[in-house]
């Protein structure tokens, strides 16, 4: 029979028959390592990223100098003509919150993460953060793939493209994002490297994942992917085994296996009166923080390998970020994620899944120490210079305290952590090493950290 009595295979695809070839979800194409570099410390990762940039002096580093020194002032800075800001006269700017200790290891928290607090001595706290760029775009883009400026894979294409997937009807690298942040898809996007390791991206609520279920019966279903995979077959092997083709091909029998799992995982009915009460979570409401934290856990459970959680209310428009506006409106943020978090550590450790899952919580930037708009304002502007992120689990020291800021929070003054020196650390719980873990494209080796990046391991046991 000739080709002509078939339809082709783009009028296939353009049909809608109702397969999971509507999901084309990536997964299963083959990784640049099979095995990790070295021992891993923890096999998956779950990242809490606060979007907007919350304040590390009014959060997770006390600096009781800023409340002696209310509203005095440090003069201008003289940088600010360089990045292009206002020269104006900075007044120092009291924290909102009191700071009060964890009761095992006296990590100091303010009182906006009061459940947070009570489990930071499971976590290895890092005061010293520091990145490149003050603007958001910028700053989430690096603290994600370790460019300011050009697209570039994303921390979790890195370790899926390292890793692989523990499970073939689940994606290796999963997003869950109530609203589109800044940079949107760039920030899990594969770029580069091969169309498996992007994210999938899940909107917490009704409809988690287009096209997850099927318009047709499974037996139909069955019998088009039948046809969909003879077709791509005869297509593949008449162009030389094409890489492209193959992954494009694998994402079908991905998304089919999707399908059946994913409604599941993303299901919060089956869990129990308590572990709900432990989130804080209603069953009923899928799209809270504390369902997303549930979904993570039951994603990691699963066999996903990187899980990230973009908390942010509203898009751009409603979160961390307090530039222009009144630090007071930390308190709707950290009251929304605070429970939840610590819930979802502490489930995972009761569990048992902690040994072998990295919690990172972490944001783009920091907080100004002074009032953004003069003496006397409620607001704190964006700081790259010193900001505080968190990591537990895997071989993390719980309890620790990595890194120093000056007595008002303005600069790091001892052990300071690059945004890629926390991918090189990550990579490096992980299994990976992160001069090792490289991609060759447009005539170069590529890496998460670039040229740059050293592993705290002061942070890790032994």
């Amino acid at each position: 029979m000739h080709d002509s009595s078939f339809f082709s295979r783009r009028q296939l695809l353009q049909t809608g028959l109702g397969t999971a070839a509507g999901l084309a979800l990536p997964n299963t194409l083959p990784a640049g390592q099979d095995l990790p570099h070295h021992r891993p410390a923890a096999k998956q990762v779950i990242m809490l990223y606060m979007s907007g940039g919350y304040s590390h002096v009014d959060t997770f580093d006390p600096k009781p100098e800023l409340t002696r020194r209310h509203d005095q002032s440090i003069g201008d800075e003289k940088k600010a003509a360089v990045s292009g800001q206002p020269i104006v006269e900075r007044y120092l700017k009291a924290p909102l919150w009191k700071f009060r200790p964890n009761q095992e290891c006296g990590t100091e928290v303010s009182d906006l993460f009061p459940h947070i607090r009570k489990i930071m001595h499971e976590t290895a706290l890092i005061r010293s953060m520091n990145s490149d760029h003050r603007d958001h775009g910028e700053a989430t883009l690096q603290l994600h793939t370790g460019s300011t400026t050009a697209a570039m894979p994303g921390i979790g294409a890195w370790l899926s493209y390292g890793l692989k997937s523990f499970n073939p009807n689940l994606p290796s690298h999963v997003v869950i994002s109530e609203h589109r942040p800044y940079n949107g898809p760039q920030l899990w996007d594969s770029n580069f490297l091969p169309a498996a390791n992007a994210g999938v991206r899940v909107v917490p609520g009704d409809d988690p994942i287009p096209f997850l279920k099927s318009p047709v019966s499974q037996s139909r279903q069955q019998l088009e992917l039948a046809l969909l995979r003879k077709m791509n077959q005869r297509h593949f092997n008449q162009r030389d085994h094409d890489a492209q083709l193959a992954g494009r091909m694998s994402t079908f029998t991905t998304a089919a296996g999707l399908q059946k799992q994913a409604p599941e995982a993303l299901d919060l009915s089956k869990e129990s009166k308590a572990t709900l009460k432990l989130y804080g979570a209603d069953k009923k409401d899928q799209s809270s923080y504390a369902a997303q934290c549930i979904m993570a856990r039951r994603l990691v459970e699963r066999g996903v390998r990187f899980v990230e959680i973009i908390d942010s209310v509203g898009a751009c428009r409603d979160n961390w970020d307090a530039a222009h506006r009144d630090i007071a409106s930390h308190e709707k943020y950290a009251r929304r994620v605070d429970q939840p978090v610590a819930a979802l550590l502490m489930d995972l450790k009761q569990r048992g899944l902690m040994q072998d899952t990295l919690l990172v919580f972490c944001t783009e930037f920091g907080r100004t120490p002074w009032a953004q708009d003069g003496k006397g304002t409620k607001s704190r502007n964006h700081h790259p210079e010193a900001f505080s992120c968190w990591l537990a689990g895997g071989n993390v020291r719980g309890g620790v305290i990595h890194g120093q800021t000056d007595d008002i929070g303005n600069y790091v003054v001892k052990d300071l952590v690059h945004v890629h020196d926390f991918h090189a650390t990550i990579l490096h719980i992980m299994g990976l090493d992160h001069e090792k873990l490289t991609y060759r494209h447009a005539g170069r080796d590529f890496r998460l950290t670039d040229v740059h990046g050293h592993v705290a391991k002061e942070i890790l046991h032994s």
